[in-house]
């Protein structure tokens, strides 16, 4: 939990800084694919810190996140799928550590079944986006449909914050600082469960 509170700290305290935007999307872009910290951290504080700005900063979060997914896209399947369309050896490792063949068609057919659905959820919600953008990859949906269901999630979602805070203003960051213990463990939960449900429960 420390850990995680110094990177939050250390992210938040790029709003203070000439670097503040630049910092803004590539942690919204980083996010999306591999970085544990959700850009809404600092979206909120660059908000707080230029209210008029707030609908610009969450533009710059919206474009940097999509353009993050889809490093997350080719991670996912480039790490998995080769070009013939078989499993990388990574992936054929993954299987006998972690689930079967059989679970992973499983599951690529739930994405294929409700694959905008997936994405959007996962976009709009706390759920932990870069583990969809990956998956997204691996089983090869489709990326047009990746793509709409993401800028739509991602837009709505930085959208709206971008619009609280132009709103009401600090007490959404006292909110944050004075619960993030329990906020970082509902994250975790997220994340973890986010693994099983994709293991046994689709």
């Amino acid at each position: 939990m420390s850990i995680i509170r110094r990177l939050y700290d250390w992210v938040l305290h790029w709003a203070d800084t000439k670097w503040a935007v630049i910092a803004l999307f590539l942690l919204a872009f980083a996010e999306s694919s591999f970085f544990p910290i959700p850009p809404d951290v600092l979206l909120i504080a660059c908000c707080l810190g230029a209210a008029v700005k707030s609908f610009r900063f969450a533009l710059i979060c919206t474009l940097g996140s999509v353009l993050g997914a889809i490093l997350g896209y080719c991670i996912g399947n480039f790490a998995w799928l080769t070009s013939d369309g078989g499993f990388t050896s990574f992936a054929e490792f993954f299987f006998r550590d972690v689930f079967s063949e059989g679970d992973y068609f499983r599951v690529k057919n739930a994405f294929e079944q409700y694959n905008f659905w997936v994405v959007f959820t996962a976009g709009f919600t706390p759920l932990p986006y870069k583990i969809i953008t990956i998956t997204a990859g691996v089983f090869n949906i489709n990326f047009i449909m990746f793509m709409i269901a993401s800028i739509i999630s991602r837009g709505m979602r930085f959208f709206l914050i971008g619009w609280l805070i132009w709103k009401y203003g600090p007490p959404i960051k006292i909110f944050i600082d004075k619960y993030f213990n329990l906020l970082a463990i509902a994250f975790t939960v997220l994340l973890v469960g986010s693994f099983v449900v994709l293991k046994y429960v689709i």
